[in-house]
């Protein structure tokens, strides 16, 4: 008889450690969907952007250090390896973008032109997908570095080398900065 309470506990133990075993590939595996997803949308990113600097070359002639600080900073996003590489030359290149669209528009012949508005849609559009990418993935990331970490299943963890996933984070003090706004209607 005990040896059968005997086998009955350790089929229990093996099961639960295949069942946690499990649980940890799948939302490993979930974590890598999820930047995989957000590769796909950086891609677009990337690829947008050549395309909207040669559209207004010509156009914003005086403003070629911003135009070259946008591609450089393409070029380093381009070049990141993993989320908080990404994260942080991300931010720069979102920064470097925003300087860009500032400075656009002070050119009414481009806030005019269809393709640079379309490209600046694109661009808009693709920054939301960023954008929601990175919640899924930092939500999905803090649920499995949260099962690696508790109670029971982080000695599987420990035992099956499962690492921390890195959270997508901001790292650009200014992107957290409050905008100020102003809607006095003050004349100037």
């Amino acid at each position: 008889m005990s040896v059968l309470i005997t086998i009955a506990v350790l089929a229990l133990i093996a099961f639960w450690g295949v069942a946690g075993y499990n649980r940890l590939v799948g939302l490993r595996n979930q974590v890598t969907n999820g930047w995989k997803q957000i590769d796909v949308q950086l891609k677009r990113r990337h690829d947008l952007i050549p395309n909207l600097v040669n559209t207004v070359k010509g156009a914003m002639e005086f403003e070629r250090g911003t135009l070259e600080a946008v591609i450089d900073a393409r070029n380093r996003a381009v070049s990141a390896a993993g989320p908080a590489d990404a994260g942080r030359k991300e931010g720069e290149l979102s920064a470097a973008l925003s300087r860009f669209f500032a400075l656009a528009e002070n050119y009414p012949q481009l806030t005019a032109n269809q393709n640079v508005r379309a490209l600046q849609e694109e661009l808009t559009g693709t920054e939301n997908k960023i954008g929601f990418a990175r919640q899924f993935y930092n939500d999905i990331a803090t649920k499995y570095n949260t099962a690696t970490e508790v109670v029971p299943t982080n000695l599987i963890a420990g035992v099956a080398g499962f690492a921390r996933a890195e959270l997508f984070e901001i790292t650009n003090s200014a992107e957290r900065d409050v905008p100020a706004v102003d809607l006095s209607m003050k004349k100037g």
